[in-house]
């Protein structure tokens, strides 16, 4: 049977561009404190849809945490990081399809259904799940590197990953985190595109 964690291994050019489109976007997290557009069980779900694609196990363990601090069934989660959404409310079915067809297609969706998202939720909502969406991913991708190195320190390697890839995805960080802050900058300075098409 095949492991349920690791299902993607990103790059480190995946972990940079996932860092800065996070930063880009970090904004509109930040408004959903105030205002709310998205629950938080909502959010939740989108995290625990991203994790399910692409099975980070160290997210999984945390964000199941914070779904049941949240309200959320062990029913729900577990439905949710088996892929399967009967449980997910019919208002949020749009906003976690949408997640899952972002993560596995790295980032990249149609404008077709970029306008679906803004059509069910209105277009600062569908920023709100965006920005939800890149922020797991690059918690995701972090997260991977060091589920998989603690892995192999109990004698488990994922045999997806190398040590070497492991410790540089951890140690990344250090360099890519400024790197990526005043990419962000420079991007939003020249009104580069934050949409994901």
């Amino acid at each position: 049977m095949e492991k349920k964690f690791y299902k993607k291994i990103y790059s480190h050019s995946d972990f940079y561009k996932a860092l800065v489109l996070a930063f880009r976007s970090g904004k509109y997290f930040m408004s959903n404190r105030k205002k709310e557009l998205i629950s938080l069980q909502f959010r939740e779900r989108i995290m625990l849809a991203v994790t399910e694609v692409n099975g980070c196990e160290a997210c999984s363990y945390a964000h199941t945490k914070f779904a049941l601090e949240e309200g959320m069934t062990i029913k729900e989660i577990n439905a949710i990081l088996s892929g399967d959404t009967e449980t997910i409310p019919g208002n949020e079915l749009v906003g976690i399809f949408f997640a899952q067809h972002y993560t596995d297609n790295n980032g990249k969706v149609s404008q077709k259904s970029w306008q679906r998202l803004i059509d069910e939720y209105d277009e600062e909502s569908a920023m709100v799940i965006l920005a939800i969406i890149r922020i797991m991913n690059v918690g995701n991708i972090y997260g991977m590197a060091y589920s998989a190195l603690c892995d192999r320190f109990k004698g488990k390697p994922s045999g997806k990953t190398s040590l070497f890839y492991e410790i540089s995805i951890m140690l990344s960080i250090l360099l890519y985190l400024p790197a990526a802050i005043i990419h962000a900058i420079f991007d939003n300075i020249r009104k580069k595109t934050i949409y994901p098409f």
